[in-house]
């Protein structure tokens, strides 16, 4: 196995130590991390969703940025603009925030689809196009959006054209009772998130080294029959009496992806059904639409996915 290895287990460990309660959340980011794929935060104020990326930004050495959507952010706001210089009478770009490493969409459907659609061409080709000229992103580039499950109101929902370019889309649950007892305990220990605490965290991963990480996830090894289950579960989203909309090509190769970083991240250099099983939730929740009468009947899209797994036959 890779030496870099131990480096993203000793993250996931640290991130844990701040995010308390949430296994599922840590070991999904780090996922979706080593797959390059963006992620969506979704839960109920103050479950800690911005906190965990900020966490996450001071453990990771790359340069993190973060927007705070509301409905009057313009697109030059995330993706900058030209700027003219009275003093040289040339136009100079002045760059958004979308020039960097780690970006923190904080709450997203609070901003309208204008703004929306500025990532875009960013989180899909990696580059920005501005008055007519190609700008690249760099090579770490890395949207984490945070939305709120509950509020509704005033909200601009993301279309399914944005939606699939997410690779998760992760659940920001509460935390059990003893975590939850164990984050009181933090906070009478003297423990300030908001405050200086974040700034004494030390980084543990680099840019280069997620770099060769995701070289490394892309040597491990799918047999063609676990290729073909992959492929029969995809085709089995299209033809669901209880979906309207199944999962899409661009789908099924990150689902390869995210199965081969779950299983080097698990120190295994091969993919099993069980890699195929674990990234299935995050990542088919946001991209299937349950059919009206589905919803009436009282199914949610979780137990959708539970029993289409089930209804696909596991290779040996």
């Amino acid at each position: 196995m890779s030496e870099i290895q131990p480096v993203f287990t000793q993250l996931a460990k640290a991130l844990s130590q701040v995010v308390v309660g949430q296994p599922a959340l840590v070991q999904n980011l780090i996922v979706a991390l080593l797959s390059g794929g963006h992620v969506i935060l979704e839960g109920v104020p103050g479950t800690g969703k911005t906190l965990t990326v900020k966490a996450l930004s001071r453990l990771v050495q790359a340069e993190f940025r973060r927007i705070q959507l509301t409905p009057d952010v313009l697109p030059s706001d995330i993706l900058g603009t030209n700027i003219f210089d009275f003093n040289t009478r040339t136009f100079m770009l002045k760059k958004g925030p979308v020039f960097t490493q780690i970006l923190l969409a904080d709450e997203i459907n609070r901003t309208p689809p204008k703004t929306q659609a500025a990532l875009l061409e960013a989180m899909e080709e990696q580059q920005v196009t501005l008055d007519g000229e190609s700008l690249r992103l760099p090579d770490l580039f890395w949207v984490i959006a945070t939305q709120n499950s509950l509020e509704f109101e005033g909200t601009y929902p993301l279309p399914e054209a944005q939606l699939d370019r997410f690779l998760f889309k992760l659940m920001v649950d509460y935390p059990d009772t003893q975590s939850e007892r164990q984050m009181l305990l933090n906070a009478q220990a003297g423990l300030q998130t908001k405050r200086l605490d974040l700034e004494k965290l030390q980084p543990i991963a680099t840019v280069e080294q997620i770099l060769l990480a995701r070289q490394a996830v892309q040597s491990v090894r799918v047999t063609e029959a676990l290729l073909d289950y992959l492929l029969a579960l995809v085709q089995r989203t299209r033809q669901h009496p209880d979906l309207a909309l199944g999962a899409s090509p661009r789908s099924a190769v990150a689902w390869l992806q995210a199965s081969k970083a779950n299983a080097w991240l698990s120190e295994r250099d091969y993919v099993t059904p069980d890699d195929i099983k674990a990234t299935a939730f995050p990542l088919l929740r946001h991209r299937l639409i349950l059919r009206p009468e589905a919803q009436l009947d009282g199914l949610n899209m979780d137990g959708v996915i539970s029993a289409l797994l089930g209804q696909v036959a596991v290779p040996r």
